[in-house]
């Protein structure tokens, strides 16, 4: 993953209606002016598909994701698309958000990331991640802007946690995310082993208050674009005007040294955040703990293995 890079790509987009979807993902695309040609390129599309059970809120929006989708096939791009939800599959997902079928007319592959490969992180250890996400040759991060009771915010670096492999994820949770835990740090870390990327960032309508499934709407209107998870989140920081400070990721982050974890280091072609700036977004204040009970994380051990049936 290209952690190098300082650019960011705003941009503001009133509507999930195909043809603004369609101008905004290529004005933010075209402005990076660091894709090359996808012809025949293999490409796994990542969205948010924590779970569909409350509706479209919680996950990256359907129409969204479409109108990624559409934009990579005419670019003559190999698309996939995939996660490790929650709870279930990214099949059962997509299905119960009404898009599977457009999504295989298109010729779009549902992956449900059941293979994993252990790669070593730079902090020791190793993360069973998913192949795909591996062994594509562009892997489009494409979260929801979205407040989390855990980490304050769920932006582009958190979506990139999906990418392990089922009961892994509740398992960092467990083993690194104690009081003096780790989580945020490996999690950055994992950065550093994913294919080169883009994130294209749903921030139409958010989620604020609490998070990241029983939050509230939030009209934000706003798409942006970045090869770089760690700029797009400190980019958008700015924007809901929570400070670096609050968001334990982003001090993750910074501890790492990436390029991009400083306002003071980006570069904006297109629009700067203050245009976007709101001051009412609302994040939790009191973060509840990374790591689960036992009694929670027995149960949804449980949950999942017998919905991924």
């Amino acid at each position: 993953m290209r952690l190098d890079s300082t650019v960011v790509a705003l941009t503001s987009c009133p509507e999930y209606a195909r043809q603004p979807l369609a101008d905004s993902i290529e004005l933010v695309v075209a402005a990076l002016d660091q894709v090359a040609n996808l012809h025949s390129c293999s490409v796994l599309l990542k969205p948010n598909l924590i779970t569909a059970r409350y509706g479209s809120l919680p996950c990256t929006e359907p129409a969204f994701m479409l109108a990624v989708a559409r934009w990579l096939v005419d670019q003559g791009a190999r698309v996939t698309i995939g996660d490790s939800p929650a709870l279930g599959t990214a099949t059962a997902a997509l299905h119960t958000l009404g898009i599977a079928g457009e999504l295989a007319a298109l010729g779009v592959r549902i992956t449900d990331f059941n293979r994993a490969r252990n790669v070593s992180l730079a902090g020791g250890g190793k993360a069973g991640v998913a192949v795909h996400a591996l062994e594509c040759d562009l892997l489009v991060n494409l979260p929801r802007v979205k407040a989390h009771a855990q980490t304050r915010l769920t932006l582009a670096v958190k979506n990139c946690f999906g990418c392990l492999v089922g009961l892994r994820k509740p398992w960092w949770h467990m083993a690194y995310g104690g009081k003096n835990g780790s989580f945020s740090d490996r999690l950055v870390q994992l950065l550093d082993v994913l294919t080169e990327s883009i994130t294209l960032v749903d921030g139409i309508t958010a989620m604020h208050e609490t998070g990241p499934i029983h939050g509230s709407p939030y009209p934000l209107h706003l798409l942006a674009a970045s090869s770089n998870p760690v700029a797009m989140d400190c980019a958008l920081l700015q924007v809901l005007d929570v400070d670096s400070k609050e968001s334990p990721l982003m001090q993750a982050c910074l501890a790492a040294g990436h390029s991009g974890a400083e306002f003071s280091q980006l570069n904006f072609p297109l629009a700067t955040p203050v245009k976007f700036q709101v001051s009412d977004f609302q994040v939790p204040d009191a973060l509840i703990p990374i790591r689960f009970n036992l009694f929670r994380f027995f149960k949804s051990t449980v949950k999942r293995v017998l919905m991924s049936r």
